[in-house]
């Protein structure tokens, strides 16, 4: 088995509780992308906040990509533009927003590396995750808002108690419709019912010519699970949630004890 490309998430996997790639991971990359292997970031981040740890791999240049949005866009790793892209639209964006103000929950969207908020009282979890990523933090009114906008993903964001109240009452065919997955505690991020890490993943590994044999996955959270799925190796990160670890090929050390290095050392540069 030779693995040709390394699909990895960021926060809880390629980065430690720093938010910082540790020099033994950098080593391992840099080792891994000598020997020809192509270094895929796939993040719920939108481009803005996986963009400085491209440039800190050397991963920012015009044949790499990158995922964001949990799939919901595949980038050029240079410049961000979109390579594909699978996206929500006004209506969506006004559904959800009326189902949040229903169930008592907060909510921010994604547009072109902007997130945007309706609601007056801003919640702590959205300005954290607008610092986190990079991200302009816009607040306007839904009737201020341009229709025209796509968005790449929601979040309805809340305190934990009360966002698994809040999710206990959104109606079971939304579920059908659009794809619901709890990313922590306090997120529940939303996006197209086809957009998934897996399915990006499988459309760059078709346009580089690589087939699922070749290619290895690592991750730790419930929106890297199809992304797992499609590699021949699977690795969870030891502090990735127990299903995740159960369902992966090789389980690796915590992102604050070097496990992408581990795993990129132990299947790659042998």
């Amino acid at each position: 088995m030779s693995i040709k490309l390394v699909a990895i998430d960021l926060d809880g996997t390629l980065l430690n509780s720093q938010h910082q790639i540790s020099p033994a991971v950098k080593d391992a990359i840099k080792q891994a992308q000598q020997k020809g292997v192509h270094i895929v970031l796939a993040s719920g981040r939108p481009f803005s906040g996986i963009f400085p740890y491209l440039k800190e791999l050397g991963l920012n240049s015009s044949d790499n990509y990158c995922i964001s949005n949990n799939g919901s866009v595949i980038h050029q790793a240079n410049d961000g533009s979109h390579l594909i892209e699978n996206l929500l639209d006004f209506d969506d964006f006004q559904y959800f927003e009326e189902l949040a103000r229903n169930i008592g929950v907060h909510m921010h969207a994604l547009a072109d590396n902007c997130m945007f908020t309706t609601n007056r009282h801003i919640s702590h979890y959205t300005v954290a995750d607008a610092y986190l990523t990079n991200t302009p933090l816009i607040y306007s009114p839904v009737n201020e808002m341009d229709n025209s906008l796509a968005f790449t993903k929601f979040m309805i964001i809340d305190h934990p108690e009360k966002l698994e109240v809040g999710i206990s009452y959104i109606p079971e065919n939304v579920f059908d419709s659009y794809s619901l997955i709890r990313t922590s505690p306090y997120f529940l991020e939303i996006s197209t019912k086809t957009s998934s890490k897996g399915a990006a993943l499988q459309c760059i590994c078709e346009k580089l010519g690589i087939t699922p044999d070749k290619v290895m996955s690592i991750g730790d959270q419930n929106n890297d699970i199809q992304m797992l799925q499609y590699a021949s190796v699977s690795v969870a990160m030891a502090n990735a949630l127990e299903p995740i670890q159960k369902m992966a090929k090789f389980v690796t050390n915590t992102n604050d004890e070097d496990g992408v290095a581990i795993a990129i050392n132990k299947f790659i540069n042998v």
